[in-house]
């Protein structure tokens, strides 16, 4: 079996500590009300315009609720998966090596290892205490993600563990998790095609007429952590796959309740039964697909016991409209394992690039791909269908545009749709899809997927921009002048697309040297009549 040496953080706080040490950490040390300013403050950096290169993780040390009550928990905000960096960090690798880790993991798992002693489990709350108010549930800073519209406050990453009743094989996803008394919690999986492993147990565990056991984990290793929200093979071990990222076995421990096991060094974890018989209302609460998510009779979970460190940090992420740290989570893991499966799976030939776009529409929905421009258009096609065919939820609008495009820039895309993609010959709809990710209020008819080849086809003229060396000495000027700082967006200098000829490069070339006259002779000397203006000069004199 393959691995790889350990780079990546053990559990939460040794995460927190590298990301200090990076400048990627920022302390909020201010009184901080975790119900109505805690994450609008982290969702400025969202939808306040900044680069994800500014974006930072913020840990909270001073945490109060709408009451006044201080809580003696640190939360943590936006350490994941503020930006790819972060999330880079969270595995110990360098950004460019995501995609790698996460096939290499994939294909050599690392089985977990059992402990008898785990710092999960230094402070241990059950039975009667676990209701007395201020005990249970409401002794964490659980903070309400979307202030004016959830009913509750949530945990929103989590990792909940269950276990097949029939092979005994685990599953851990990532489920939001709403307060509802000090010893309960409304759960929500996903019940549509392709929803959660966790839904798919509590289905076999119903018709055995039983509970379902369940552990909530709130903070692990990050490594731990990202296995939750990605669409592995339901019959994968999500522990094993967590080693494989990390490099070495994670230690787990047997929950003190019910009949699982959790991650040793994991920094909370809420341990319970499932009701399969009685769902109560869960919501609303604001989804990922950008809309708030309607009350829906969803799990209702018993709380029988709260484990945790004498000194944990919670976790939370920031969701909702995209981009969020919810979104950047699933998009730096998903686009290389897409880019997998249509490079090495399907054997698709010119691929370079998979673009999940991310503002608003949170990755699923619109997915762009970069093909090198000699690839055969019969490749763009079967590209474009392995992509829509994937997963279930992802892939509604599928675009190819080829490698020049910047397929993160959306109005470089819009572009190549608007000069490269014939309505007629380069469009298909294919209908009766699931609908798949988005809120149930919206039309409950049967969806298509729409697949465009906007790449180019023909040669075409260079774009209109200076060329590169010319932006490059402006820029230089620019700078020296002390103007305002630039943020370059591909395209930001010309380029040839094909249809160009060494006549005008001679002319351009003549143009920047001030020997514009020269030019002027040469197409003096090849006037010529009898023909309407705008008629293309090389259609004329190849007849010559």
């Amino acid at each position: 079996m393959t691995t790889h040496k350990r780079k990546a953080p053990l559990d939460l706080q040794e995460h927190l500590e590298r990301l200090e040490e990076r400048g990627l950490l920022t302390r909020i040390q201010v009184p901080i009300d975790k119900d109505s300013e805690l994450h609008p403050l982290a969702r400025w950096q969202f939808q306040g315009g900044l680069p994800e290169s500014q974006r930072r993780g913020f840990l909270f040390t001073d945490v109060k609720d709408a009451k006044g009550e201080k809580y003696d928990i640190p939360v943590a905000v936006g350490v994941l998966a503020a930006s790819p960096e972060i999330y880079a960090i969270g595995l110990g690798v360098p950004e460019s090596e995501i995609g790698d880790v996460w096939v290499n993991a994939m294909e050599n798992p690392i089985d977990p290892v059992m402990v008898e002693d785990a710092p999960c489990q230094e402070v241990v709350i059950t039975g009667d205490d676990l209701k007395l108010e201020g005990r249970g549930l409401g002794s964490l800073p659980v903070p309400v993600s979307t202030p004016g519209f959830d009913s509750a406050p949530y945990f929103t990453a989590t990792l909940c563990v269950t276990r097949d009743p029939e092979n005994g094989i685990r599953n851990m996803g990532t489920y939001r998790a709403a307060l509802k008394a000090e010893d309960r919690l409304g759960v929500r999986m996903a019940s549509r095609l392709s929803g959660a492993g966790g839904y798919q147990h509590w289905l076999k565990y119903q018709k055995r007429g039983e509970p379902m056991p369940c552990a909530i984990v709130i903070g692990c290793a990050p490594a731990v952590l990202f296995t939750g929200p990605q669409k592995l093979p339901i019959d994968q071990d999500e522990l094993g796959v967590a080693g494989g990222l990390i490099g070495e076995a994670v230690r787990i421990v047997k929950c003190k309740t019910i009949d699982l096991e959790v991650p040793a060094d994991a920094e909370i974890v809420i341990e319970g039964l499932i009701d399969t018989e009685l769902l109560e209302p869960e919501g609303p609460f604001g989804e990922s697909h950008g809309h708030v998510a309607l009350e829906d009779f969803n799990m209702s979970m018993r709380v029988t016991a709260i484990t945790r460190k004498r000194k944990p940090v919670l976790v939370s992420i920031v969701s909702q409209v995209t981009p969020s740290e919810s979104s950047v989570l699933k998009r730096v893991a998903y686009e290389p394992l897409f880019f997998n499966h249509l490079k090495k799976v399907l054997n698709i030939k010119g691929i370079k690039r998979v673009v999940m776009h991310e503002p608003l529409t949170n990755i699923r929905k619109v997915i762009f791909l970069e093909f090198d421009r000699s690839a055969p258009q019969s490749e763009i096609w079967r590209g474009l269908q392995g992509a829509a065919m994937l997963q279930a939820q992802c892939g509604k609008i599928v675009i190819a545009v080829s490698d020049d495009i910047d397929a993160r820039n959306a109005d470089a895309v819009f572009w190549s749709l608007a000069y490269r993609a014939n309505m007629i010959d380069d469009v298909h709809v294919t209908p009766y899809r699931s609908g798949g990710h988005g809120p149930k209020s919206a039309n409950k008819n049967a969806e298509g997927t729409l697949l465009i080849d906007a790449t180019l086809k023909a040669p075409m003229p260079p774009l209109a921009l200076p060329a590169e060396p010319y932006m490059v000495r402006a820029r230089e000027i620019w700078e020296n002048l002390q103007l305002p700082p630039l943020s370059p967006q591909p395209p930001w200098h010309g380029y040839s697309l094909g249809d160009w000829s060494d006549v005008w490069s001679n002319f351009a070339d003549k143009a920047v040297s001030g020997d514009w006259r020269a030019n002027g002779e040469n197409t003096f000397s090849r006037r010529k009549g009898g023909m309407k203006p705008e008629t293309p000069a090389r259609d004329i004199e190849k007849k010559a």
